[in-house]
């Protein structure tokens, strides 16, 4: 039971970082339709901010303690969105309706970003330290559930929270929606869909800033650290079913629960390769994914 309950517990959290990292996706790629390939770079940053935020805690008060990582947050947050304004508005909006040139294009901004990292942090990764709060776990039984990644847990979950109630009961939320699914009529009704464009770029942005953040608390910082979860979470908003938001957390679960428990059975690489496999498959006979959002068009 001891090993079911620690099972489960760690494809829980997995899952909650695939998601986690996917909620940006899930709105640059699902509603706008843009292949960002320098999402990762993104999140990149987040984990980069979250440990210049240690050190700026750290030189102030002597040491970083626990305040760090609060402020750290909104910190990342703040700057992936500003970031994520300026790329939408310099290069992002010559590239709406074509995906292969916005793959391209984007993809030689992550390499820029990376190289960028390399530059003013080193080539060697650095270290986020867990705040005091974090740094141990509950024990139950035979099980110990870690701080950290409840933490994160519960930071998905807000994240999770907030995006939904933006997208379905503000006033931008309406805006949003109306302007991709048919953007001459929203503009005819008085919206400002360069702007919406922008902030709804932004906002996938900022969100993986956020992500960037909890990826620190479990390993190093590199320039490639957004690297090894963009393809995961690319899946999971396709599993899930492009642009649908419940799709995107039920594929991010999928994912993290089939990684961990084929895992247990075999080493990760193979895990890996196996998993990518089953969802090719799977996409094979589903192509649209879980969930498939139907609705007419008023273009035809």
């Amino acid at each position: 039971m001891a090993e079911i309950a620690n099972t489960l517990f760690n494809g829980l959290s997995l899952g909650s970082i695939y998601l986690l990292v996917a909620l940006g996706l899930s709105v640059t790629f699902g509603l706008m339709g843009i292949i960002n390939m320098a999402h990762g770079e993104f999140v990149m940053i987040g984990a980069y901010m979250a440990y210049v935020m240690q050190q700026i805690f750290a030189a102030l008060f002597g040491r970083s303690g626990s305040l760090y990582y609060i402020a750290a947050i909104p910190f990342a947050f703040a700057v992936t969105f500003l970031l994520g304004c300026i790329m939408e508005r310099t290069l992002v909006t010559r590239l709406y309706g074509r995906k292969m040139d916005s793959l391209l294009a984007t993809w030689g901004i992550s390499l820029i970003l990376q190289q960028a990292a390399r530059s003013i942090f080193g080539s060697q990764g650095v270290n986020v330290n867990a705040p005091d709060f974090l740094k141990s776990g509950i024990q139950i039984g035979g099980c110990t559930f870690s701080y950290n990644r409840i933490f994160i847990i519960c930071m998905v979950a807000a994240c999770l929270g907030a995006v939904w109630f933006l997208m379905n009961k503000s006033s931008f939320g309406a805006q949003m929606r109306a302007t991709m699914q048919n953007r001459a009529m929203a503009q005819c009704m008085g919206i400002n869909t360069k702007k919406v464009d922008c902030l709804t770029f932004a906002l996938g942005s900022g969100l993986a800033g956020v992500a960037g953040c909890s990826v620190a608390l479990l390993g190093s910082v590199d320039s490639t650290v957004g690297q090894s979860y963009i393809v995961y979470s690319f899946m999971t908003v396709v599993l899930g079913g492009v642009g649908n938001l419940l799709g995107t957390v039920l594929g991010a679960m999928i994912i993290g629960f089939s990684s961990i428990i084929v895992e247990a059975y075999q080493s990760a690489s193979i895990a890996r390769a196996i998993v990518l496999f089953m969802i090719i498959v799977f996409l094979q006979f589903r192509p649209r994914g879980l969930f498939t959002i139907r609705s007419r068009s008023l273009d035809e």
